[in-house]
């Protein structure tokens, strides 16, 4: 009597679940990649940063609460009455509109924040209509232009260390389209880095600023 060694049939297709995890495992580590890369650059550009001669300095805003600056928008605010300690004649823009959830603009509380430390009202200019860090940027060229500035006069951008990398880059766009030839070459820009002293929004902007720099690169032109 013979009996046949029965193995069973042999299954096709095993490996493909495995293809498909290794895959997966590929595409996880490229994220955590881009975005450590992104985290870099962001890191990068967190910091003081002085070139030329500042003769504007513009203030980006943050949200206002009824009781005066969040704590976002009052360290970039203390940042830049540091530095305007040291130079007292400097014209200032303040940028930011009205949000549904604030009383007043962001500008006018950050003139009004200001104004209440010393700083002369009559060198506050106010952009008060944006909602977005393009339109920022866009309106303040704008104002510029209205107060008959030079457009190649050398700035100074006062944000979050976290909002910087993205504030120069749209920033850098906006004058390339702005100004003919090589003329933008002719500004400088110099950056002061506000600390993040709220922790909850220190967390919230580790891992929204990577998202919003990818956005801006790709749709704000």
């Amino acid at each position: 009597m013979r009996y046949n060694n029965y193995r069973g049939k042999k299954k096709r297709g095993g490996g493909g679940g495995k293809k498909w995890l290794a895959a997966l495992l590929a595409l996880v580590i490229l994220g955590v990649l881009c975005f450590a890369g992104l985290e870099a650059c962001i890191g990068l550009h967190s910091r003081d940063r002085m070139a030329g001669e500042p003769r504007v300095m513009v203030i980006f805003g943050c949200q206002m609460r009824r009781d005066g600056p969040s704590i976002l928008l009052r360290d970039r605010l203390d940042k830049a009455l540091e530095y305007l300690g040291d130079h007292p004649d400097m014209k200032i823009i303040v940028t930011g509109g009205k949000g549904d959830d604030e009383h007043v603009s962001e500008a006018q509380g950050m003139y009004d924040y200001l104004t209440a430390h010393g700083v002369d009202g009559s060198l506050i200019y106010l952009e008060d209509q944006s909602h977005n860090t393009w339109q920022n940027i866009n309106n303040t060229f704008d104002l510029m232009e209205r107060e008959g500035w030079s457009l190649t006069d050398d700035v100074l951008l006062v944000s979050s260390g976290f909002h910087l990398a993205r504030i120069e880059m749209l920033w850098d766009r906006v004058r390339t389209g702005r100004l003919t030839g090589e003329a933008y070459k002719d500004q400088y820009i110099s950056t002061l880095a506000a600390p993040c002293t709220h922790v909850p929004s220190r967390v919230q902007m580790f891992f929204r600023e990577p998202l919003a720099l990818v956005k801006s690169f790709l749709f704000d032109r």
